[in-house]
């Protein structure tokens, strides 16, 4: 459990001079229009789960060693024969952070895990959805320091969705490049 006095580093970088950044670089007249994270939603699909339920087991290890936080299973919502998919099967996880899980998680991500990405050349700065929102995606979930590469059984790849308050993909992109976000020229 976190301390109640401790601080993650990008929060308080936050308050002290991206905020400050944001606003010069984008003229905002009130405190509450300045964009902030909202939260960091990880998935990890298992389909090889349907022949095999262990693995799901593995991959929901992983993922909350990954990010401190139990992930809750999501369950297929209709049956494919061609994938023998059954109703209601588990086929992968998903975890949502916020506040300070979600600040250590972008910290971890932007320092640790992309520079360890084999061949990485930056994040694609196309990738939002319009609304502010950034989605990305990694090949191995091994990149993380927390998966210790002798005990895994299957290498998952994982999406990572970024919500923030910003109405503008352009807001959104100046907030996390200020987090330290690799976006490609």
């Amino acid at each position: 459990m976190a301390d109640a006095k401790y601080t993650p580093r990008l929060k308080t970088l936050y308050t002290t001079s991206i905020r400050e950044k944001l606003t010069s670089q984008f003229n905002y007249t009130n405190g509450m229009q300045i964009p902030a994270l909202d939260k960091v939603v990880i998935n990890m699909g298992v389909g090889e789960a349907v022949a095999d339920s262990k693995k799901i087991r593995s991959a929901v290890a992983d993922l909350a060693a990954i990010s401190g936080q139990k992930p809750i299973e999501t369950k297929s919502r209709k049956s494919i024969a061609t994938f023998k998919l059954r109703d209601g099967m588990t086929i992968g996880c998903k975890v949502t952070l916020r506040r300070e899980r979600m600040y250590e998680f972008i910290d971890r991500l932007t320092t640790i895990a992309l520079p360890r990405v084999k061949d990485f050349r930056g994040l694609n700065g196309k990738s939002f959805d319009g609304r502010g929102n950034f989605a990305m995606g990694l090949k191995e979930h091994t990149v993380f320091p927390e998966i210790s590469y002798d005990n895994i059984e299957t290498v998952w790849g994982m999406d990572i969705i970024v919500c923030t308050t910003a109405r503008t993909n352009d807001e959104a992109k100046a907030l996390l490049t200020e987090f330290g976000f690799p976006f490609r020229n």
